[in-house]
């Protein structure tokens, strides 16, 4: 399949054209300006690139157009697409579809703390030997790359990945959940179409008041992806964080882990993790 990549030069869409080009898809993409890292990095990982936006940057006809977030309804490139008739998605619409079937969604959510979160959850599944699948909108120290392709049906029972555990057959994939609105064709939350099977919630503190215009509009984004896990999934969230808690509490049909630091107040909710306090120096952070 030969899947083009409208804005591939951003973070999360460059991760995801790496993604499908090591699933063995024809790749290209388009962008205004390919700066390292990762403009080099997507030459590195044979990604034909196209710079600026353009309706020839079309042709030959892919089989699946992606349109990154960052593109405006007046995007030239991305407007032929769709006048075109050709076939096109968003970003999490092309990993849901074409990436996570098969697979068991970790996602990690919040304000704060996602791309760290999200990266020490792919090294403890990676060092537990089930060779997951991650996305991740950073460079995990540990990895080579921000992203990995799942090893199929590889799954330690031990862990707690919802069906996945009861199944023994999916393996995890491990994704740094965006509250962010999709595309300008989908204005719905980005971590609302993953299906996770399992979601951590780090934080929550109104943000991305462009979309968001208060509190209560910023909450019901992350009330949507709490009530998207299902009652055989589990939901792990921050018992320290006051809003976190009651958004979790009014909205889980899964059953909750509660984690915290050592001294968090938590309100007198037990936890099922506990931290102790991270030691910090100029190496970085440790606990």
């Amino acid at each position: 399949m030969h899947v083009h990549f409208i804005a591939v030069a951003g973070t999360g869409m460059g991760a995801l054209a790496g993604l499908f080009q090591a699933a063995g898809h024809e790749v290209s993409g388009s962008d205004v300006a390919f700066y390292p890292p990762m403009g080099p990095a997507l030459e590195r990982w044979g990604v034909r690139l196209k710079e600026g936006f353009r309706p020839d940057n079309l042709e030959p006809k892919p089989d699946l157009v992606v349109v990154g977030n960052v593109c405006r309804r007046d995007n030239p490139e991305a407007r032929a697409a769709i006048d075109g008739g050709l076939k096109y998605t968003s970003m999490v619409g092309a990993l849901a579809d074409h990436i996570l079937a098969g697979t068991s969604p970790l996602v990690v959510a919040g304000t704060h703390g996602k791309t760290t979160t999200s990266s020490m959850c792919a090294w403890v599944l990676e060092q537990a030997n089930t060779e997951p699948g991650f996305l991740i909108g950073g460079l995990p120290k540990n990895f080579e790359h921000s992203f990995q392709l799942p090893a199929r049906g590889k799954l330690n029972p031990r862990l707690p990945m919802a069906n996945a555990a009861q199944s023994g057959r999916k393996t995890p994939f491990v994704i740094e959940g965006d509250e962010y609105d999709t595309a300008f064709f989908e204005k719905t939350p980005k971590f609302w179409h993953y299906r996770p099977e399992v979601g951590i919630i780090t934080s929550v503190e109104h943000d991305h008041i462009d979309i968001y215009p208060d509190e209560a509009s910023y909450h019901a984004a992350f009330a949507g992806f709490v009530e998207r896990i299902p009652e055989d999934g589990l939901v792990v969230a921050y018992a320290g964080d006051p809003d976190v808690v009651e958004l979790v509490e009014a909205n889980a049909k899964a059953p909750i882990a509660w984690y915290a630091v050592d001294g968090d107040d938590t309100s007198g909710r037990p936890t099922h993790w506990l931290a102790a306090p991270a030691h910090s120096d100029e190496s970085g952070q440790a606990f």
